[in-house]
């Protein structure tokens, strides 16, 4: 089959291309900004690339095309699709049927932490020598790919509540059906498309209702949220984590300790690279559903003593004068505050510089703008990139006096950030884009 993908670009839309093309099928695709590092996975898989969307792809004649989630009525490929009654499916839809059908889907859902709970969960079935297929919103350093199709039933699956198409506006991740569903936590997001909380617990109660008897949800106790929508009618067994009397990950960041506890007590222990009380409740979940497909909890700590995170959270892009510049892929107020605390348990009473690009469609409708200073309450300076926003940032960010400065082009941002840094400093950048490649050209003008 000839499959040709409207904006494969994006992570989840290239996913799926490397999917397609592993299952046998031919793939072509198309995106307003054809560019690296995706378009070089997609090129390496043999997918022809092609920029923009005009109505001359037709002649290519697909047996039928995928519409990815960021393509909109107006698009002129999508109106001439219409027009001429041609064969379309959502990416969603396209997987559910075609690569989904007949497995053990292992989905990871919530508002933070998707990408990385999903990256330990593939690690340790595949520690495990469970071949795992899986289809994750970032890179986990473990594998080098966000994709994979897998040699066994188990395929694991970031969730996102995001919809799903113009042409279908539930959650992507109703088309999954998981056997296994981590519910990680659950706050407001995506406020272009959802109005408030209410209605994406109604999209979570959704997916609870197609998931079977004889499967399994793990849910974040500390999340009233998600006991609302599992009160709303639930047939499947639960496992909560995050319960001071049940299922918790402790441990110590400078030690790099990793202690699973239970309902009973203390079940095993270990050390691994992460730090963060919320990558310890990421692990946690990551073993309740490794241990339903039949990974002992033993085996599991085992597999994330070895686990190398993913790329973008906290990645640290270089180090120039004893300055050091990460990269993390924050963007709503609560993983900036998250991150921005692990750093600190980290360096300690060293300076933090956070860079921050509002970038994400809530972000730039500025929804969640008044809590921005209390997410950066622990950093000793902040820059704001305020290029082509709706809202006035400096209003926003005036809580923090002097600690905050508003730059709106993006060479002057960096030659600010220079200017402040000093031997010693940890510039952490948090975007969700790329960010104008602010990263390499801080490390070169620090070099200078």
């Amino acid at each position: 089959m000839h499959i040709h993908i409207l904006g494969i670009c994006g992570t989840f839309m290239g996913g799926i291309a490397q999917l397609a093309v592993a299952a046998g099928h031919k793939v072509t695709g198309c995106d307003a900004n054809v560019y690296p590092p995706m378009s070089d996975q997609l090129r390496g898989a043999g997918i022809e690339l092609i920029e923009g969307f005009a109505m001359a792809q037709l002649a290519m004649k697909p047996d039928i095309f995928l519409v990815g989630n960021a393509i909109s009525r107006g698009n002129p490929l999508l109106e001439a699709i219409l027009d001429q009654g041609l064969p379309y499916v959502s990416g969603p839809q396209w997987l559910a049927d075609n690569i989904l059908q007949g497995r053990w889907v292992l989905g990871v859902a919530g508002t933070h932490g998707k990408t990385t709970t999903s990256s330990m969960l593939a690690w340790i079935l595949e520690d495990a020598n469970m071949a795992p297929g899986f289809l994750i919103g970032g890179v986990p350093l473990n594998f080098g790919v966000s994709a994979r199709l897998g040699e066994t039933p188990f395929f694991v699956i970031e969730a996102d509540e995001y919809d799903t198409a113009f042409c279908d506006k539930r959650s992507k991740f109703i088309h999954y059906r998981p056997r296994t569903a981590v519910l990680n936590n659950l706050e407001f997001d995506h406020a272009d498309i959802f109005s408030d909380l209410a209605a994406i617990e109604t999209q979570f109660h959704h997916l609870v209702r197609t998931l079977p008897a004889n499967g399994l949800i793990v849910s974040n106790a500390g999340e009233g949220s998600l006991e609302r929508v599992i009160a709303r009618g639930c047939w499947t067994a639960v496992e909560r984590f995050n319960d001071p009397a049940g299922y918790r990950c402790t441990g110590d960041d400078a030690s790099g300790e990793l202690v699973l506890h239970g309902p009973d007590g203390e079940i095993g222990r270990g050390l691994w690279q992460l730090s963060g009380e919320h990558n310890r409740a990421n692990a946690c979940a990551a073993l309740l559903a490794a241990r339903h497909v039949g990974v002992p909890f033993a085996r599991g700590l085992e597999a994330l003593a070895r686990f190398e995170n993913v790329k973008r959270r906290m990645e640290v892009r270089g180090t120039v004068r004893d300055i050091t510049v990460y990269d993390d892929f924050a963007h709503h107020p609560t993983a900036i505050a998250t991150t921005v605390a692990g750093l600190r348990r980290k360096v300690g009473a060293a300076r933090i510089l956070a860079v921050l690009e509002p970038r994400s469609n809530t972000m730039k409708l500025g929804t969640m703008k008044s809590q921005l200073p209390e997410s950066l309450r622990e950093v000793d300076a902040a820059f704001c990139f305020a290029g082509n926003l709706g809202w006035d940032a400096a209003e926003a960010l005036a809580p923090m006096g002097g600690r905050a400065t508003v730059v709106e082009e993006l060479d002057h941002l960096v030659e600010q950030i220079a200017q402040a840094a000093r031997p010693g400093d940890h510039i952490l950048v948090m975007s969700n884009g790329g960010f104008g490649g602010i990263h390499d050209k801080l490390l070169q003008r620090l070099a200078a």
